[in-house]
């Protein structure tokens, strides 16, 4: 597996826990003693705006562990060098997730335009948000593993 393998997968493992957690610590903390909140845009607001740094900076870090990590247990840098076929698979990827993300923020502004609860239209943003940068590195794994 190369070292670009192994960091988009770090990259989704760390998507995931990065979510479940805050998800987690949002619910607990607001929404489970207060159902009110997911109503109050004062509260999505700030969600969304604590979770956007604070998912950077998990990610950083993160990927900096990892590269100490790695480079302690195989002896390996991670080069930062891409070559074409690289860029190519990057820019593949993110049209996927740039795909999804939009199918997603229709869908969000479809939820309020019949009607539905606002917090419906957070909650398919965020998941949009999520699914779309998760397949979009699913599918820059499936590229390397197909070669192309």
């Amino acid at each position: 597996m190369s070292n670009k393998e192994k960091q988009i997968i770090v990259s989704v493992i760390a998507s995931v826990v990065i979510l479940v957690i805050y998800s987690l610590v949002v619910y607990n903390r607001y929404i489970s003693g207060n159902p009110e909140a997911l109503n109050d845009f004062i509260f999505w607001g700030k969600s969304f705006l604590i979770f956007i740094p604070v998912a950077i900076v998990a990610q950083i870090v993160i990927h900096i562990l990892f590269a100490i990590t790695n480079k302690i247990i195989t002896n390996e840098d991670l080069t930062g060098k891409e070559d074409e076929r690289d860029k190519l698979i990057d820019l593949k990827g993110t049209k996927i997730s740039h795909w999804i993300f939009t199918l997603g923020f229709m869908t969000a502004m479809g939820s309020q335009a019949i009607g539905m609860e606002p917090w419906v239209m957070f909650i398919t943003l965020i998941m949009s948000g999520f699914v779309s940068s998760i397949t979009g590195e699913l599918a820059k794994i499936w590229y390397y593993q197909k070669g192309f």
